[in-house]
């Protein structure tokens, strides 16, 4: 597998580093049950307001049901699929809209649904899976598709496998494959009392 761990400004957990999107995955490798099941786990086990856990996931696995993977795979944008047609799986993340305790609206599901899905792809590269989020997709197509309903918002699909060789990308996506990753400054994220003032770093 190809390891491209971040260069950090400060030190942080080995896992979080190690943490990366990859394109390059084994067409030809299926990914167990076990394995699947931990990454929806780890998903089950984050944070949310109220605990109300309002991520759903769709998923389709290439070597239990082609079919159904293959009506997925056409939801992804062109770029997403020249490279995506490898993952034995593909998952889509889904964020409910409402409490259930009081059926009100939750305008927190979707920041929740992303840490679900951060949870699972942490689970991903400990398991030494590829795990990669795209935002390529058509969100209508998938609920039109699939029967998800038409108040739930649909965030991201996930392709999972296992590494594969860079020397199969297309040459364009090899480039980016191998391109140092980079990140903008933290003290440009981050700021302390007023909104635009520096974090102190010390």
């Amino acid at each position: 597998m190809l390891e491209k761990p971040a260069v950090t400004q400060v030190a942080i957990a080995d896992l979080l580093a190690r943490r990366w999107s990859p394109r390059a995955i084994d067409p030809d490798r299926p990914v167990g049950r076990e394995d699947l099941l931990a990454l929806l786990e780890a998903a089950r086990w984050a944070p949310s307001c109220f605990g109300e856990q309002p991520w759903r996931y769709l998923v389709w696995d290439r070597f239990r049901d082609a079919t159904a993977w293959q009506r997925a795979f056409a939801c992804l944008a062109e770029g997403n699929q020249i490279w995506a047609n490898n993952a034995p799986i593909l998952l889509l993340s889904v964020a409910t809209p409402n409490f259930g305790h009081n059926h009100k609206p939750n305008r927190w599901a979707q920041h929740d649904t992303g840490a679900a899905s951060e949870n699972l792809c942490l689970q991903a590269t400990a398991l030494g899976l590829v795990a990669h989020q795209m935002g390529g997709f058509d969100p209508e197509k998938a609920k039109a598709t699939f029967a998800i309903p038409t108040d739930h918002a649909c965030m991201a699909m996930i392709a999972v496998g296992y590494p594969g060789s860079v020397d199969a990308l297309p040459e364009s996506l090899r480039e980016r494959e191998l391109a140092p990753r980079e990140r903008k400054p933290l003290d440009s994220l981050a700021f302390e009392g007023d909104w635009g003032q520096m974090l102190q770093q010390a």
